[in-house]
């Protein structure tokens, strides 16, 4: 996927579009039944982090969307879980790399945890709070515990789950590339 490609609110819309022209209310349904299946599809075929893989096969249909909308035909649901077959065996091949690729010792692995560790902090602290508070309780809980725990955080902001879903994919990619920099200071120096 084009690393530089960001979802915007106008192509979520073009997707919301794409799964009913009419009813934007049944659209966004067949958008959660989508994601949460997904989910389920991930889950069931053992990768550990499903809701990322599902919400990284949702932004790569979105950024193809104006190559493939016009033309599909059928169900898009169909389209979504053939681009999530692809993002599975990315997330396999990088799951499961070599023996020569791994870390020669366990300590090696440590270390550049304990690295990512005080990286992820370092890049925490430089946030704005309200950023920082928010990509830490949209975290937390597990199962249904973490559904409630969503729902009430956009109730709380006043906005639609899919906007806080959307909100806190954009922290934590901010996070990650902070973090990646962090990263090749560390090592560079």
């Amino acid at each position: 996927m084009n690393k530089e490609w960001t979802l915007t609110q106008t192509a979520l819309d073009s997707l919301l579009a794409w799964l009913d022209p009419v009813d934007r209310d049944a659209a966004g349904a067949k958008y959660e039944t989508i994601r949460t299946r997904l989910i389920k599809i991930f889950t069931c075929r053992g990768c550990s982090e499903a809701e990322d893989l599902a919400d990284e096969t949702i932004n790569r249909v979105i950024s193809k969307l104006a190559e493939v909308a016009e033309g599909y035909q059928g169900d898009p649901a169909l389209f979504f879980y053939g681009v999530a077959k692809r993002v599975q065996q990315e997330y396999e091949r990088k799951k499961f790399k070599p023996a020569a690729q791994l870390p020669a010792a366990a300590a090696g692995a440590t270390d550049e945890v304990e690295r990512e560790y005080e990286c992820l902090e370092k890049c925490m602290q430089a946030i704005p709070q309200n950023q920082r508070e928010l990509v830490l309780q949209y975290y937390q809980e597990d199962k249904r515990a973490k559904i409630d725990n969503r729902r009430q955080l956009a109730q709380k902001l006043g906005i639609a789950v899919n906007a806080l879903r959307i909100r806190a994919h954009r922290i934590r990619s901010a996070l990650h590339k902070c973090v990646e920099t962090c990263l090749e200071q560390r090592s560079s120096a």
